[in-house]
């Protein structure tokens, strides 16, 4: 880890220290490792990645404190641009960054174009389905005071930040569609495992609730 990186990652530590705990460091950390794991795997830009996805989410508390009015990955690219000036990086680099910030909302139409801003996408995708994406999403769901579960869940007729915002609301309405969205050849493998293993969860589950074996 160069010199600039370990600065980012200091100011992040102390800059999420009071987010909630689906999208705290802990979350930026494995984001941060499979990012550098995907960097790898597809030969992009490492520095690029690497500054890239330790600011992914540094405005995500906007989001959360809006409900949702604030998008946080157009947000963040505004305040992250903020921090790499202060830390005197160039400016072409800060634009290829920050667009790899800009670009890694799930929900957006603003989607990655080049190499580097697919693997911030996946990388931040990935944390979000699989065994960690099941914990974030429970997790998710209690923050903002859902139920545990309801297999019967209408997702036309519930919204986001409401009571009936479940984990299987939300593997419903996003993560069982992530697999689809990925963006490389090594996040495709990974989410095809993720997935399943998502699948496999909320089955048993949703048996369970109808008190079968």
């Amino acid at each position: 880890m160069n010199n600039l990186v370990e600065k980012v990652r200091e100011i992040m530590i102390d800059r999420l220290a009071a987010n909630k705990g689906s999208h705290d460091f802990d979350h930026t950390e494995r984001v941060y490792n499979m990012a550098v794991h995907l960097a790898e795997s597809e030969g992009a830009d490492l520095e690029v990645i690497q500054l890239a996805a330790l600011l992914h989410d540094i405005a995500r508390k906007e989001e959360d404190d809006s409900n949702g009015a604030i998008n946080h990955a157009l947000r963040g690219a505004e305040v992250a641009r903020e921090v790499l000036l202060n830390l005197e990086v160039i400016e072409d680099r800060i634009d290829i960054i920050c667009e790899c910030i800009a670009r890694h909302r799930f929900r957006d139409t603003y989607l990655p174009e080049t190499l580097e801003e697919k693997i911030i996408f996946d990388a931040d995708k990935l944390d979000s389905i699989g065994a960690v994406g099941l914990g974030r999403a429970f997790l998710f769901a209690g923050e903002v005071g859902a139920r545990m579960h309801n297999k019967d869940v209408d997702i036309h007729n519930t919204v986001e930040y409401s009571s009936e915002d479940t984990a299987y609301r939300e593997f419903l309405v996003k993560l069982s569609k992530i697999k689809d969205k990925m963006q490389t050849e090594e996040g495709r493998r990974i989410a095809e495992t993720r997935h399943q293993f998502m699948t496999d969860f909320f089955d048993a589950m949703n048996a369970e609730v109808d008190g079968e074996k």
